[in-house]
Protein backbone atom coordinates (compact mmCIF):
# COMPACT_ATOMS: atom_id res chain seq x y z
CA UNK A 1 0.00 0.00 0.00
CA UNK A 2 1.19 3.79 -1.02
CA UNK A 3 2.57 5.49 2.12
CA UNK A 4 2.49 8.72 1.34
CA UNK A 5 5.05 11.40 2.34
CA UNK A 6 4.46 13.87 5.18
CA UNK A 7 3.92 17.76 3.77
CA UNK A 8 7.60 18.93 3.57
CA UNK A 9 7.27 22.69 4.70
CA UNK A 10 10.84 23.42 2.61
CA UNK A 11 9.99 22.66 -0.07
CA UNK A 12 10.25 25.37 -2.65
CA UNK A 13 5.95 25.44 -3.61
CA UNK A 14 3.23 27.93 -3.00
CA UNK A 15 1.89 28.15 0.00
CA UNK A 16 -1.92 26.24 -0.36
CA UNK A 17 -4.47 28.64 -0.71
CA UNK A 18 -7.75 29.50 1.52
CA UNK A 19 -11.45 30.50 1.54
CA UNK A 20 -10.39 33.96 -1.06
CA UNK A 21 -8.45 31.29 -3.33
CA UNK A 22 -11.28 28.70 -3.65
CA UNK A 23 -13.87 31.94 -4.32
CA UNK A 24 -11.78 33.16 -6.94
CA UNK A 25 -11.40 30.06 -8.26
CA UNK A 26 -14.72 29.27 -8.68
CA UNK A 27 -15.77 32.52 -10.16
CA UNK A 28 -12.70 31.66 -12.63
CA UNK A 29 -14.12 28.38 -13.59
CA UNK A 30 -17.83 29.49 -14.37
CA UNK A 31 -16.62 33.12 -16.19
CA UNK A 32 -14.46 30.73 -18.07
CA UNK A 33 -16.26 27.97 -18.67
CA UNK A 34 -19.02 29.80 -20.22
CA UNK A 35 -16.59 31.54 -22.80
CA UNK A 36 -15.52 27.87 -23.55
CA UNK A 37 -18.60 26.52 -24.28
CA UNK A 38 -20.15 29.68 -26.04
CA UNK A 39 -16.84 29.50 -28.55
CA UNK A 40 -16.77 25.94 -29.01
CA UNK A 41 -20.58 25.02 -29.38
CA UNK A 42 -20.45 25.06 -33.56
CA UNK A 43 -16.89 23.35 -33.74
CA UNK A 44 -17.92 21.07 -31.07
CA UNK A 45 -21.04 19.95 -32.96
CA UNK A 46 -18.95 19.90 -36.34
CA UNK A 47 -16.86 17.44 -34.77
CA UNK A 48 -19.71 14.82 -33.21
CA UNK A 49 -20.83 15.05 -36.55
CA UNK A 50 -17.47 13.06 -37.76
CA UNK A 51 -17.22 10.83 -34.90
CA UNK A 52 -20.85 9.73 -35.24
CA UNK A 53 -19.43 9.17 -39.41
CA UNK A 54 -16.40 7.16 -38.76
CA UNK A 55 -17.42 5.06 -36.17
CA UNK A 56 -21.31 4.52 -35.33
CA UNK A 57 -22.42 5.41 -31.79
CA UNK A 58 -22.98 8.17 -29.31
CA UNK A 59 -20.43 10.86 -30.26
CA UNK A 60 -20.30 11.62 -26.28
CA UNK A 61 -19.06 9.53 -23.90
CA UNK A 62 -20.03 9.35 -19.75
CA UNK A 63 -17.06 8.04 -17.65
CA UNK A 64 -18.20 7.14 -13.19
CA UNK A 65 -15.25 8.98 -11.70
CA UNK A 66 -15.07 9.93 -7.99
CA UNK A 67 -15.14 13.92 -7.11
CA UNK A 68 -14.53 15.79 -4.00
CA UNK A 69 -15.24 13.96 -0.41
CA UNK A 70 -15.81 11.12 -2.62
CA UNK A 71 -18.88 11.76 -4.28
CA UNK A 72 -19.87 10.11 -7.62
CA UNK A 73 -19.74 12.24 -10.40
CA UNK A 74 -20.05 11.53 -14.62
CA UNK A 75 -17.77 13.52 -16.81
CA UNK A 76 -18.69 14.09 -19.97
CA UNK A 77 -16.12 13.78 -23.32
CA UNK A 78 -16.02 13.49 -26.80
CA UNK A 79 -15.32 10.04 -28.09
CA UNK A 80 -11.91 8.52 -29.47
CA UNK A 81 -12.45 5.06 -29.15
CA UNK A 82 -14.89 2.58 -30.96
CA UNK A 83 -17.98 2.13 -28.93
CA UNK A 84 -17.81 -1.24 -27.61
CA UNK A 85 -14.28 0.09 -26.14
CA UNK A 86 -14.97 -0.34 -22.61
CA UNK A 87 -18.15 -2.85 -22.85
CA UNK A 88 -15.53 -5.14 -24.56
CA UNK A 89 -12.05 -4.38 -24.65
CA UNK A 90 -10.67 -8.28 -24.58
CA UNK A 91 -12.24 -7.50 -28.15
CA UNK A 92 -9.18 -5.13 -29.42
CA UNK A 93 -6.45 -5.51 -26.64
CA UNK A 94 -3.64 -8.05 -26.45
CA UNK A 95 -3.64 -10.46 -22.90
CA UNK A 96 -1.19 -8.00 -22.25
CA UNK A 97 -2.71 -4.94 -23.20
CA UNK A 98 -5.77 -5.83 -21.08
CA UNK A 99 -3.78 -6.01 -17.99
CA UNK A 100 -2.29 -2.86 -18.76
CA UNK A 101 -5.26 -1.05 -18.98
CA UNK A 102 -7.13 -2.13 -16.00
CA UNK A 103 -3.72 -1.08 -13.66
CA UNK A 104 -3.50 2.02 -15.22
CA UNK A 105 -6.95 3.12 -17.74
CA UNK A 106 -4.22 3.53 -20.33
CA UNK A 107 -2.51 1.88 -22.93
CA UNK A 108 0.25 2.70 -25.24
CA UNK A 109 -0.89 2.26 -29.21
CA UNK A 110 -4.25 1.68 -27.99
CA UNK A 111 -6.20 -0.63 -31.33
CA UNK A 112 -9.32 1.04 -29.61
CA UNK A 113 -8.83 5.01 -30.82
CA UNK A 114 -10.40 6.21 -34.27
CA UNK A 115 -8.62 8.46 -36.30
CA UNK A 116 -10.31 11.43 -35.69
CA UNK A 117 -10.01 10.38 -31.97
CA UNK A 118 -6.52 10.66 -32.09
CA UNK A 119 -6.55 13.70 -33.15
CA UNK A 120 -9.03 14.98 -30.37
CA UNK A 121 -6.55 12.93 -28.00
CA UNK A 122 -3.63 14.83 -29.40
CA UNK A 123 -5.48 18.36 -28.89
CA UNK A 124 -6.82 17.61 -25.52
CA UNK A 125 -10.06 18.22 -27.92
CA UNK A 126 -12.08 15.17 -26.51
CA UNK A 127 -12.28 16.99 -22.58
CA UNK A 128 -13.65 20.17 -23.88
CA UNK A 129 -17.45 18.78 -23.01
CA UNK A 130 -16.10 18.51 -19.33
CA UNK A 131 -16.55 22.68 -19.16
CA UNK A 132 -20.62 21.29 -18.44
CA UNK A 133 -19.52 19.55 -15.40
CA UNK A 134 -17.38 22.55 -14.49
CA UNK A 135 -20.87 24.22 -14.53
CA UNK A 136 -22.25 21.75 -12.60
CA UNK A 137 -20.26 21.79 -10.62
CA UNK A 138 -18.43 18.38 -10.20
CA UNK A 139 -14.81 19.66 -11.24
CA UNK A 140 -13.07 22.59 -12.11
CA UNK A 141 -10.93 23.85 -14.38
CA UNK A 142 -8.07 23.07 -12.51
CA UNK A 143 -7.15 20.36 -10.21
CA UNK A 144 -6.34 16.27 -9.71
CA UNK A 145 -7.18 14.24 -12.60
CA UNK A 146 -10.45 12.37 -11.91
CA UNK A 147 -9.89 9.06 -10.94
CA UNK A 148 -11.87 5.66 -10.64
CA UNK A 149 -13.26 4.38 -7.26
CA UNK A 150 -10.68 1.81 -7.33
CA UNK A 151 -7.62 4.17 -8.28
CA UNK A 152 -8.69 6.29 -4.86
CA UNK A 153 -7.35 3.49 -3.35
CA UNK A 154 -3.86 3.66 -5.24
CA UNK A 155 -3.25 6.87 -2.62
CA UNK A 156 -3.45 4.36 0.29
CA UNK A 157 -2.82 6.17 3.93
CA UNK A 158 -3.45 10.01 1.73
CA UNK A 159 -6.98 8.79 0.18
CA UNK A 160 -9.06 11.01 2.20
CA UNK A 161 -6.58 14.01 1.73
CA UNK A 162 -6.78 13.47 -1.68
CA UNK A 163 -10.60 13.27 -2.03
CA UNK A 164 -10.20 16.97 0.21
CA UNK A 165 -9.94 18.74 -3.89
CA UNK A 166 -12.59 18.84 -5.99
CA UNK A 167 -10.84 16.83 -9.78
CA UNK A 168 -10.05 18.99 -12.67
CA UNK A 169 -9.97 18.88 -16.63
CA UNK A 170 -5.95 19.97 -16.35
CA UNK A 171 -3.37 19.66 -13.87
CA UNK A 172 -0.14 19.42 -12.25
CA UNK A 173 0.44 15.56 -13.87
CA UNK A 174 -1.50 16.66 -17.54
CA UNK A 175 1.34 19.24 -17.72
CA UNK A 176 4.66 17.43 -15.87
CA UNK A 177 5.69 13.68 -16.76
CA UNK A 178 2.25 12.15 -17.17
CA UNK A 179 3.15 9.66 -19.79
CA UNK A 180 5.99 8.45 -17.10
CA UNK A 181 4.10 8.38 -13.74
CA UNK A 182 2.36 5.66 -12.59
CA UNK A 183 0.48 3.87 -9.48
CA UNK A 184 2.71 0.93 -9.35
CA UNK A 185 6.05 3.25 -8.36
CA UNK A 186 3.95 6.06 -6.29
CA UNK A 187 5.06 8.68 -8.77
CA UNK A 188 1.32 9.31 -10.30
CA UNK A 189 0.45 9.70 -6.79
CA UNK A 190 2.86 11.99 -5.45
CA UNK A 191 2.46 14.57 -8.48
CA UNK A 192 -1.17 14.50 -7.42
CA UNK A 193 -0.85 15.08 -3.86
CA UNK A 194 1.74 18.17 -4.42
CA UNK A 195 -1.41 20.05 -6.18
CA UNK A 196 -3.86 19.03 -3.53
CA UNK A 197 -1.29 20.17 -0.85
CA UNK A 198 -0.13 23.27 -2.96
CA UNK A 199 -3.18 24.33 -4.61
CA UNK A 200 -3.20 28.28 -4.97
CA UNK A 201 -3.36 31.12 -7.29
CA UNK A 202 0.14 31.11 -8.45
CA UNK A 203 0.15 27.43 -8.87
CA UNK A 204 -3.02 27.72 -10.65
CA UNK A 205 -1.61 30.19 -13.26
CA UNK A 206 1.69 27.85 -13.80
CA UNK A 207 -0.53 24.61 -15.06
CA UNK A 208 -2.76 26.92 -16.93
CA UNK A 209 0.16 28.69 -18.75
CA UNK A 210 1.72 24.97 -19.12
CA UNK A 211 -1.74 24.02 -20.65
CA UNK A 212 -1.73 25.89 -23.54
CA UNK A 213 2.02 25.19 -23.97
CA UNK A 214 1.24 21.33 -23.87
CA UNK A 215 -1.51 21.61 -26.76
CA UNK A 216 -0.19 24.26 -28.96
CA UNK A 217 3.51 24.53 -29.27
CA UNK A 218 5.39 21.10 -27.54
CA UNK A 219 2.11 19.07 -29.92
CA UNK A 220 2.99 21.10 -33.16
CA UNK A 221 6.30 20.63 -32.90
CA UNK A 222 6.17 17.12 -33.11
Amino acid sequence: MFVAPEPDPSVLAPKKGGQLYLTGKRVFDIVFSLIVCVLLAIPAAVVCLAIALESPGNPFFRQERIGKDGRVIRIFKLRTMVSDAHSNPEKYLSVEQLATWQREQKVDDDPRITRIGHFLRRTSLDEVPQFINVLMGDLSVIGPRPVTLAETYEFGTARDEFLSCKPGITGWWQVTNRNESTWADGSRQLIELFYVRHASFALDVRIFVRTFKTMFIDRSGR
